[in-house]
């Protein structure tokens, strides 16, 4: 392959700019049967907290017209089983492992990395549409002071270089943005899920045990795609844009609006061959139209 999708974000080159999304891939290892992940320019595990957790009760995951309504709630191994089972696997991969770290408190994310940087990991997104159950159970993504806050601390402990992704349930998501930038993170990503709900009319019920939750897939591309853009807009650090990418044409507005990469995720629920997909129709676009690398159309819509 060309180096045409090579691209560089901070100090880490991708050999390309697809991603698959953190809790639609797993570590990975169902997809291996479909195609060889080094392919991938990297891939996002699954949201690990310091603990093990089971996820959320009742019905987790419910189909909506253009996409999905999930409740999984980070269900996942914790960080040491990770360490221990997963990690020896990924690291043999020839591709990029983006860490994905959740908390329940500032205390739970900073153990969580101080446990993560033992195994150097080239870097870390932390989720920060998290609860924090000590401040009532809002997110840390919600308000910028907190996102802030959370930022610093979590830079200050970390060996690797710290990429927040953002919560789209909020005023002004370039403010929250720009002040991750300002307290150390390395990069952006976004948009994780957005709010939402479903009824079941023949059972008379709300779908989910906690109400409401997070709804991906075709749906919400033209929102992610405007905040992509204003925060594109608002920081200097490189940004990782998903939500709803499910074609090379998706990824390509994505990059046009100035996202250094995408990440791919529900996408893979329908078609497991999807990113690999898009990064073969990137190529093409890119030979195509006589473009030497990406980049040169990185931005142009900014």
């Amino acid at each position: 392959m060309s180096k045409a999708l090579e691209t560089k974000f901070n100090d880490i080159v991708f050999k390309n700019p697809v991603l698959t999304a953190s809790g639609t891939f797993g570590f990975g290892r169902e997809f291996e049967e479909y195609y060889d992940l080094a392919e991938l320019g990297g891939l996002c595990t699954k949201g690990l907290t310091l603990e093990p957790r089971p996820g959320n009760t009742g019905m987790r995951l419910w189909e909506t017209p253009a996409g999905m309504i999930n409740s999984i709630g980070l269900e996942n191994p914790g960080v040491d089983a990770f360490i221990e089972n997963e990690w020896p696997h990924l690291k043999g991969i020839d591709t990029v492992t983006v860490v994905n770290v959740g908390g329940k408190d500032e205390a739970s994310y900073l153990e969580a990395i101080e446990r993560i940087n033992a195994i150097n990991a080239q870097l870390v997104e932390l989720n920060i549409s998290c609860p924090n159950v000590k401040a009532g159970g809002m997110a840390y993504g919600i308000k910028a002071e907190m996102a802030a806050d959370i930022t610093r601390k979590v830079v200050a402990v970390s060996k690797a270089p710290v990429m927040v992704k953002l919560s789209p349930n909020v005023e002004n998501i370039a403010e929250i943005a720009l002040a991750c930038e300002e307290s150390g993170a390395c990069g952006i990503s976004l948009i994780n899920t957005i709010q939402a709900m479903a009824v079941d009319y023949k059972k008379k019920k709300i779908v989910f045990d906690n109400t409401y939750a997070g709804l991906s897939g075709p749906a919400v591309k033209p929102i992610a795609l405007r905040m992509t853009h204003q925060v594109c807009k608002a920081v200097d650090v490189p940004v990782m844009a998903m939500g709803g990418i499910s074609t090379w044409e998706d990824a390509l507005e994505f990059i046009m609006v100035g996202a250094a990469c995408v990440q791919v995720g529900t996408m893979n629920f329908i078609d497991p061959k999807a990113p690999v997909k898009i990064i073969e129709g990137l190529e093409a676009y890119c030979q195509a139209e006589s473009l030497v690398n990406i980049d040169e159309v990185r931005g142009i819509l900014l």
